[in-house]
């Protein structure tokens, strides 16, 4: 039986990628961008919807792996980025399901030989893998869902 993971690249323009129990991979981008009169925390609450609803289509998730940002771009960016990731840990432990933050430069390394790739070598590496990301979010799920594939799909904690 295939491990169903979940690869998330965090943020308001978030990105994912996920195995299904058929070996089938998907992904997209999810804009979590707080609608118009929607207060602050709105966009976390949609965001949990969202992870129970792909849990529900997909059978169930045996692991969550997400990209582990430690350099923002700015303040807002990373106080968006720790409310994703609070929700998603706090997610994950009511739900059971093992997660792993996995740094940018490993990600990088594992798909394009550089722990520096910019953007573009990361869109480039995927689609020589065979994919097709409509963005550089899910480019970066995709190259994380492979590192944690080729892990053998186990949190390395």
């Amino acid at each position: 039986m295939t491990t169903t993971i979940l690869a998330l690249d965090l943020g308001s323009q978030l990105g994912w990628a996920l195995t299904g129990r058929d070996g089938l991979i998907n992904g997209g981008s999810e804009n979590f961008r707080p609608q118009r009169f929607e207060g602050g925390g709105f966009r976390y609450l949609r965001f949990k919807r969202w992870l129970t609803e792909i849990k529900q289509c997909a059978d169930g998730i045996d692991l969550v792996v997400y990209e582990e940002v430690r350099n923002h771009k700015g303040v807002d960016a990373a106080h968006i980025y720790g409310g994703f990731m609070a929700h998603l840990t706090a997610w994950c432990e009511h739900h059971q399901i093992p997660y792993q933050g996995v740094p940018v430069g490993t990600i990088k390394k594992h798909v394009t030989g550089k722990g520096n790739a910019g953007k573009e070598e990361v869109i480039a590496a995927m689609r020589s893998r065979g994919f097709s990301p409509d963005c550089d979010n899910e480019a970066d799920a995709l190259a994380l869902l492979d590192w944690a594939m080729a892990q053998g799909g186990v949190a390395c904690v």
